[in-house]
């Protein structure tokens, strides 16, 4: 039995302050494991251009290997140009056609416009002559002084008459030329168009990155574009991503939804390399539940980026997530 001193031992020992007889245990930290999929933080998908005019599908020429690292600007893929260059060379010489008919049309306006010039010059003139000799009417005979008179009226009439048509050839030239000039800007376009065709059939890579091949559909089975391929415009070819910056995206039910906070640490194991392993912290989620149809389980789609970047670490390949909620603060 214990005596009273050793109860007032055990109870002084109760009141000294930062002693305790059990250890504390450590908090345990919530851990989820989610299946998920690698992304690229950055990527973008190149498809068959789209070329203006006629459709179609237009011929693989060339194309970049798989797994290949290119920068803005290098050639990923080119298709056959020649027809499309022999539109351009068939609007090109209707262009420059039109732009000499143009010019010709401007010299032959001008001959005629000195022409009219010259020929209202000459009547000005006779208008001045005939209106000199109707001044001598007083010491002509009567008959004369009719025959001058006349010849003032038809001068001054002739040349109203060539001064109006003269303003009137200047609008018709105009408007002739005005016609010739629409023309020749409507066959501009047409060339620009071509140009832009030609230049779309060479496809070059629009950021740096990692070429990733797209599955293409041909010989009745889906699989990579050969050269020789017939192509749909619109349909991708190419898919490039930056390989240094990567994500996990993964989708964590309801109930765990209380791991997605800031802080929060993942380690990441790929199915395709059992052995490897990344470590990877929280990016973003969605703040909307969301289910398939007919299911009663709602998830949370959540990003996490890898803090590596490793060449095993490839678009679409499958991963096992364990997500840990960062360590609690208590005052």
């Amino acid at each position: 039995m214990m005596t009273d001193i050793h109860l007032r031992l055990v109870a002084a020992l109760f009141l000294i302050p930062g002693l305790s007889l059990l250890a504390a245990e450590p908090p345990v930290r919530p851990s989820v494991r989610a299946a998920g999929t690698i992304r690229a933080v950055k990527s973008i998908t190149v498809m068959v251009p789209r070329i203006e005019g006629l459709g179609g599908n237009l011929t693989l020429a060339k194309l970049v290997e798989n797994g290949t690292m290119v920068s803005p600007g290098d050639s990923l893929a080119s298709f056959d140009r020649a027809s499309e260059l022999k539109l351009l060379r068939d609007a090109q010489s209707k262009f420059d056609d039109q732009d000499h008919q143009i010019e010709q049309k401007k010299a032959e306006h001008l001959s005629n416009a000195e022409k009219r010039v010259s020929d209202i010059t000459q009547a000005s003139a006779d208008f001045k002559k005939a209106a000199i000799e109707s001044r001598k009417g007083p010491v002509l005979s009567a008959i004369e002084q009719e025959k001058n008179r006349v010849n003032v009226e038809t001068a001054r009439a002739h040349l109203a008459s060539l001064e109006k048509s003269n303003r009137a050839h200047e609008i018709a030239d105009k408007a002739e030329l005005r016609v010739l000039e629409l023309q020749r800007d409507r066959q501009k376009v047409a060339v620009e168009r071509q140009i832009r065709n030609s230049e779309k059939l060479l496809v070059k890579a629009p950021i740096r990155g990692m070429v990733a091949l797209q599955n293409v559909y041909r010989n009745n089975s889906m699989g990579h574009a050969q050269e020789g391929d017939q192509l749909w415009p619109g349909s991708p070819l190419v898919k490039l991503f930056d390989p240094s910056t990567m994500e996990v995206e993964i989708a964590v039910g309801e109930p765990d939804g209380a791991v997605l906070v800031p802080g929060a640490r993942a380690t990441v194991h790929l199915d395709a390399f059992p052995d490897v392993k990344f470590t990877a912290h929280y990016s973003s989620a969605s703040p909307v539940v969301t289910a398939p149809l007919g299911m009663s389980v709602k998830t949370f789609v959540a990003r996490f980026k890898l803090d590596q970047s490793d060449p095993h670490l490839l678009p679409d390949l499958s991963a096992a997530v364990d997500i840990v909620a960062p360590e609690s603060k208590h005052p």
